[in-house]
């Protein structure tokens, strides 16, 4: 096996962790219909906030199709994706547990669907169940080691480490198989989304991008991206 196997095996290895955390970040099937049973639809455009950062915690919901950004802003004005939320995920229940106002904002990325609760309903069904925070809290758990993950990310990785990071993570989130091991990111994502979730300066961004095209690792489609070669981006995060 050569090394750039090895470095491939171990990127894998990384990515397949950040499929588990996402899995680990639902609750049970059973308890979500329990939980959502009494929920109300609600539809949220590209751009529009489900919340932001100080609002009260009156509910929670379970993204139904589409993807969310959870974000917390500067003083200065300046935006950190401190995550992603995709379908079957949970947003907004910490607010339901320690009622404390909203501690991040949440946004959709693109057209978005969900299922939304009220505090009430919430705490009328974990009266009956209360075994429903002992999975909360375990929820709570893998988000703050996905958390975690991304700290030390931004701390030790290169900026194209990042950024590759980030990209391998969408990937993981909107990717669509394009054939031959390629990876389309079929969502329109803006150059201030990538550098907010790679937490690195947008000019950075830009350049990083720029060498990547130019070395065929991607491609730019408007505001989309073709992924061509995986193990190149899986490479970048091991250096």
């Amino acid at each position: 096996m050569t090394s750039a196997d090895t470095l491939s095996d171990q990127g894998s290895g990384m990515r397949m962790l950040q499929r588990s955390s996402l899995i680990l970040s639902r609750l049970p099937p059973q308890m979500t219909t329990q939980l959502f049973a009494c929920a109300f639809e609600r539809v949220a455009k590209a751009g529009e906030a489900l919340f932001v950062a100080g609002d009260r915690g009156d509910g929670c919901y379970r993204v139904e199709q589409g993807l969310v950004k959870i974000t917390v802003t500067s003083d200065r004005g300046e935006e950190r994706i401190i995550a992603l939320v995709g379908a079957g995920e949970i947003i907004g229940e910490l607010s339901l547990i320690d009622h404390q106002p909203r501690s991040a904002s949440a946004i959709a990325l693109c057209d978005s669907t969900f299922r939304y609760i009220t505090r009430q309903a919430f705490e009328d069904c974990t009266k009956d169940d209360p075994e429903i925070y002992k999975h909360l809290t375990a929820l709570l758990a893998a988000r703050l080691r996905e958390t975690d993950e991304v700290l030390a990310a931004t701390s030790f990785l290169s900026v194209r480490g990042c950024v590759a990071r980030t990209l391998l993570e969408l990937a993981d989130y909107i990717g669509k198989d394009a054939g031959r091991g390629r990876i389309l990111l079929d969502q329109r994502i803006s150059g201030k989304d990538l550098a907010a979730m790679a937490g690195v300066a947008r000019e950075n961004v830009s350049r990083v991008l720029s060498d990547l095209k130019k070395r065929g690792v991607i491609e730019q489609r408007s505001q989309s991206y073709m992924l061509n070669d995986i193990g190149a981006l899986e490479r970048e995060v091991q250096h």
